[in-house]
């Protein structure tokens, strides 16, 4: 029997756990609010590509009860986070509030603001900063250039897959190895590109490279044409918070320039970045 016939993860499909069942499994904690849940997870239910949905749209995917789903958005519609047509719902700007207060006071962000305007600058591509949240990552904070477009519309509180974009692979990489095996065997990997690296395997070994060279260059994974290089954000101790990027179009910039031009940039406007953040006693 071969390596791989023995892998860990052949054979183990994605495990999904939807938020009501997540709910379910915290409602013995009596001080655990079950109403403020299920309303967090009614509006996380709406994305980029789905923002008006039904009740029943609510309720399939967040198998939280209509009747449930029903209370949440009327209650968030009287308190100004919701409207409706009378038959779908969408979400107002005054959702921003509910991440702004940590966006606004976090220092990693605010202090990164100004590292990544002058990456922009010296290599007019726009320059990202990301945390892991869950299986995604998490835009904190962005630096962009108006004449360089891509067809993915990105800005600060924007989520993308960890398993094919630079950042989250520098994030995954850091995780210990029972971390890194949990989500593998969880994640749900589809392929975006014929580029994709979308197989347990094939990402194991690759997040084991990130690990050792200690940057990462994703080629047209996430979309085709899009390329991106990325380093990480450590804190005194050396344990990663965060991940920086520059991503660029493959028309436009080779793949030798990556590391040749733009990885040392990056990497001391990490280090000086790290350094403000925790200065040496």
């Amino acid at each position: 029997m071969s390596e791989r016939e023995n892998s860990p993860y052949r054979l183990r499909p994605p495990t999904y756990v939807s938020p009501a069942r997540r709910i379910d499994e915290l409602t013995g904690d009596p001080n655990f609010m079950t109403s403020l849940a299920r309303g967090l997870a009614v509006i996380n239910a709406f994305q980029e590509r789905k923002r008006h949905l039904t009740i029943a749209q609510v309720s399939h995917r967040t198998e939280i009860p209509r009747a449930a789903v029903r209370r949440c958005l009327h209650t968030l519609m009287k308190l100004g986070y919701v409207t409706t047509d009378g038959r779908t719902y969408s979400l107002l700007p005054k959702v921003l509030t509910l991440g702004h207060a940590y966006l606004s006071s976090t220092p990693l962000a605010v202090s990164a603001q100004p590292f990544l305007d002058r990456i922009s600058e010296q290599l007019h591509e726009a320059c990202n900063l990301a945390a892991l949240e869950g299986d995604q990552v998490l835009y904190l904070a962005r630096s962009a250039v108006p004449q360089r477009l891509i067809s993915v519309d990105l800005s600060v509180g924007s989520r993308l897959p960890a398993y094919c974009t630079s950042m989250g692979r520098i994030l995954l990489a850091a995780l210990d190895d029972d971390q890194l095996h949990e989500y593998l065997a969880r994640a749900d990997l589809q392929p975006k590109t014929s580029r994709t690296l979308h197989t347990p395997e094939a990402l194991w070994d690759c997040l084991l490279q990130v690990r050792e060279q200690g940057w990462c260059i994703v080629d047209q994974e996430l979309e085709q044409g899009l390329r991106s290089i990325a380093v990480p954000v450590r804190d005194s101790g050396g344990h990663v918070l965060a991940a920086m990027n520059v991503s660029t179009h493959a028309g436009r910039v080779p793949m030798g320039d990556l590391p040749r031009r733009f990885l040392p940039i990056m990497l001391e406007a990490a280090a000086e970045l790290s350094s403000q953040l925790f200065p040496a006693p």
